[in-house]
């Protein structure tokens, strides 16, 4: 080493190390984590609680959300909450418990589902084995409504079901009914005909012959042709007709699949009702305090009297 090497100064350098801030970011990030954890507990504790039926009305509310909350939007169908609520008081859960027990009623069980698409299948099957009925399936709807299965018999302009403007039914639409009839024998359940028009009306408008006795005298039509197919009458609960009152949804009112028939396969709770349908008290109405027979008690008759009277302007009888 040289002297001068050794004069030389030694020179050290430090870096500076700046610790930043990292923000609290990851604490919301496991804030969320903990609720979702904490409701993932509470969830399974509800369903460890609850019973099968209850557990099945769970399941049901996924998979018919919309019509759960058309129905209320309050939970299972089928059973009570888990945590009532609802009714007069905050305490109390009648009013929740009757508005499930009145939905309860109107939906379907499993075994019915099954009974309904089993006969779905079974008409699918016979218009496919029939050459001249295999055709027709594209005119035919199958759903699932409150009321039960409904089959839909729709119109086309190159296939009407009726002559035009009168209750004659063609004959495939015969043929079809009295195919149809044998097997909506094997359920127990009862029947409701309806009759739909188009909105085209007649010469004479609504005072004469219109789409109402059109649309009532297609549905009674379709009943006969049923009962000549061998169809059970006893089973036949309701027959009516809407006119062009409910066109189908997103169909202009004149379009030709208005005018249809729907075969109605009741839910044996709905048959009930339409049979022995509930009288409710409010403002306005009878109290159904007093009953006997099914019937609320009427005013007295001199009430009624003393009414007309007030309303033909005079106090004579």
């Amino acid at each position: 080493m040289s002297m001068g090497d050794a004069r030389r100064p030694i020179i050290i350098r430090r870096k500076k190390v700046v610790h930043r801030h990292h923000g609290g970011s990851w604490k919301i990030a496991l804030a969320d984590f903990m609720t979702a954890l904490m409701a993932l507990f509470l969830v399974m504790w509800i369903l460890s609680t609850a019973s099968p039926e209850q557990r099945e009305g769970v399941a049901e509310y996924f998979r018919t959300p919309l019509a759960t909350a058309i129905t209320g939007g309050s939970g299972s169908a089928h059973t009570s909450n888990v945590i009532p609520g609802g009714g007069p008081d905050a305490v109390y859960s009648e009013g929740e418990r009757a508005r499930i027990d009145m939905r309860s009623q109107t939906r379907p069980s499993d075994v019915q589902r099954r009974f309904f698409t089993d006969l779905q299948q079974r008409i699918e099957s016979a218009l496919q084995a029939d050459p001249d009925l295999r055709q027709l399936r594209s005119q035919l709807r199958f759903d699932m409504t409150r009321e039960g299965l409904r089959i839909q018999l729709l119109d086309t302009d190159q296939r009407p079901m009726f002559d035009v403007g009168s209750d004659r039914v063609a004959p495939y639409m015969r043929n079809l009914l009295r195919t149809m009839a044998p097997l909506l024998n094997e359920l127990d359940n009862d029947l409701s005909i309806g009759g739909h028009t188009d909105s085209t009306p007649f010469a004479g408008g609504y005072r004469g012959y219109s789409n109402w006795e059109l649309s009532n005298d297609r549905a009674n039509a379709s009943r006969r042709e049923l009962v000549a197919g061998g169809f059970d009458s006893g089973k036949l609960l309701r027959v009516s007709g809407f006119a062009d009152r409910v066109p189908l949804p997103d169909h202009d009112p004149r379009d030709s699949t208005n005018r249809r028939i729907e075969l109605l396969v009741l839910f044996p709770e709905v048959s009930e009702q339409i049979r022995t349908p509930v009288l409710l008290a409010g403002p306005g109405m009878p109290s159904p305090g007093a009953r006997m027979g099914g019937q609320v008690d009427l005013p007295p008759l001199e009430a009624f009297q003393q009414s007309l009277r007030q309303a033909l302007g005079g106090d004579s009888p």
